[in-house]
């Protein structure tokens, strides 16, 4: 818990332009952030650049607009990548971009050595819940074992994974499945590290976990805990894990951005300060609180205060970071921990009898899962079993919030940056190093090396995904299963 050292406050944010979101980063530092949270917009989630056609109206609109690694300079300029950790939300194209942030701490005299962070790398909940995925499992989770075996050797302090269980519960999944799926994606990529020959020791440590914390006090409390036994047994029965960092569950969270209403947006306050002392009092390193606008759009500067302080009138003032588990020893929460243990181990079991998350994923178990869950829960909100405060109950009418709107600038702006990249660079160590990406793909070489060299070339994002399409295909979800 936090008796020595508090949980890292870290907002996810990111809007519009590199030089937008650099400013808003440096708003937040300035406020008592005490780690940077990258939200890159659609196109660069789905691996694409800014000129795509895929991308028109959607520059900037969600994230900040990352085309080639003259952004990722801008991104963090004036910015110690020595003295900050960086949370990157990125999955399909995760790879690429830890290549860019690796080069800019090179830029900036920093070692690989000493930078922290995490990039979340987590394909297979793109599978099951948030479908921002691009190539089809298989060579996915080589990519991502490319950076568990690079890391370990090459950026020894970086969190070369996120397995993130926020998106499968954002979809509708329960606090058990989101438990279960989480840690069966989490035991997925280990199995898949031993295959390439890794040492269980020798990575394990970098994994890191993301949790939703939702409206249910008690089961968000109860889930953490569960989790953080259900992967120590993993580690060390099933894994053989001897180091007890390989054997620990180190997790972020975010307040649930689903449970935020556009009815009535100030109640949204209210549910975030519940679910980010969820979070706390049940161990979380690292917390994200949602604003109070973003039912409506990315937040506000003042809406972001606003999440932020909650967080720090937790850590300062409500004195719940005095003690060690808190709840620790309370009959309830004893209880609902063990039965959400029994229930998650239980659906565990069901996916390792399919072959793994991966099987189960091709099957179409989690998804379907997930759907019905969803499906049920939206039922009780409409029969009224379930109260949602200002939406199925206690209606009224309220006055128009401010809200944060992206210039069609903004646009004009990041497509100027990419013809400018384009005609500034040498095309032939941009052709050269995407030659060599594509064969080291097919020869099935690690591919960070290869990944670094691009995007020092300045090659965009767009051109190194398309040179990996090549060899990999694209991937299309069935229709049904």
């Amino acid at each position: 818990m936090y008796r020595g050292r508090l949980w890292t406050m870290r907002q996810f944010s990111g809007f519009g332009t590199p030089e937008d979101t650099n400013k808003r980063y440096k708003y937040l530092l300035a406020h008592g952030q005490t780690g940077l949270s990258v939200a890159f917009h659609l196109p660069t989630l789905m691996g694409v650049d800014s000129d795509h056609p895929l991308a028109e109206g959607e520059i900037g609109k969600c994230g900040v607009a990352v085309d080639s690694l003259a952004d990722m300079e801008i991104l963090f300029q004036g910015i110690p990548l020595d003295k900050i950790t960086t949370s990157m939300t990125i999955n399909a194209p995760a790879a690429v971009l830890w290549a860019m942030y690796i080069a800019v701490a090179e830029k900036q005299g920093v070692s690989p050595k000493v930078i922290s962070g995490t990039i979340q790398n987590d394909i297979l909940k793109e599978y099951i819940a948030q479908k921002t995925f691009v190539f089809p499992p298989r060579p996915s989770m080589k990519l991502i074992i490319d950076t568990f075996e690079y890391g370990a050797k090459e950026v020894p302090r970086w969190n070369t994974i996120s397995i993130s269980g926020y998106h499968i519960r954002e979809a509708g999944a329960t606090a058990v499945q989101e438990l279960a799926f989480t840690l069966s994606d989490g035991i997925e990529y280990v199995e898949w590290a031993r295959q390439r020959g890794l040492q269980v020791d020798d990575f394990a440590p970098r994994l890191s976990f993301f949790f939703n914390s939702h409206n249910d006090f008690f089961e968000e409390i109860a889930k953490f805990r569960a989790a953080r036994r259900i992967w120590a047994k993993i580690m060390k029965n099933r894994f053989k894990a001897r180091e007890p960092r390989s054997q620990w569950l180190r997790f972020h969270t975010q307040t649930s951005g689903v449970s935020l209403m556009a009815q009535q947006p100030y109640n949204n306050v209210v549910r975030v300060a519940i679910q980010a002392l969820a979070a706390v009092l049940g161990g979380t390193q690292s917390l994200h609180t949602n604003s109070l606008d973003e039912t409506y759009a990315l937040p506000s500067e003042e809406a972001v205060t606003i999440a932020l302080r909650t967080q720090q009138i937790i850590a300062h003032e409500s004195g719940v970071r005095n003690t060690i588990d808190p709840l620790g020893g309370s009959y309830f929460v004893e209880a609902l921990t063990g039965e959400l243990e029994e229930a998650a181990e239980a659906t565990i079991k069901k996916i390792d009898d399919m072959g793994g998350m991966v099987r189960a994923i091709e099957l179409g178990f989690p998804q379907k899962e997930i759907a019905d869950s969803a499906y049920w829960y939206q039922k009780a909100v409409e029969s009224r079993e379930k109260i949602i405060v200002g939406v199925n109950e206690f209606a009224m009418p309220h006055e128009p919030i401010p809200i944060l709107e992206i210039e069609e600038s903004v646009a004009r702006r990041q497509l100027e940056r990419l013809r400018k990249v384009r005609r500034m660079r040498s095309q032939v160590k941009v052709r050269d190093s995407l030659t060599d990406l594509r064969k080291a793909a097919r020869d099935e070489m690690n591919l960070m090396p290869f990944l670094i060299r691009s995007v020092k070339a300045y090659a965009t994002l767009g051109e190194i995904m398309e040179a990996l399409k090549s060899v990999y295909g694209e991937y299309q979800e069935p229709v049904s299963y």
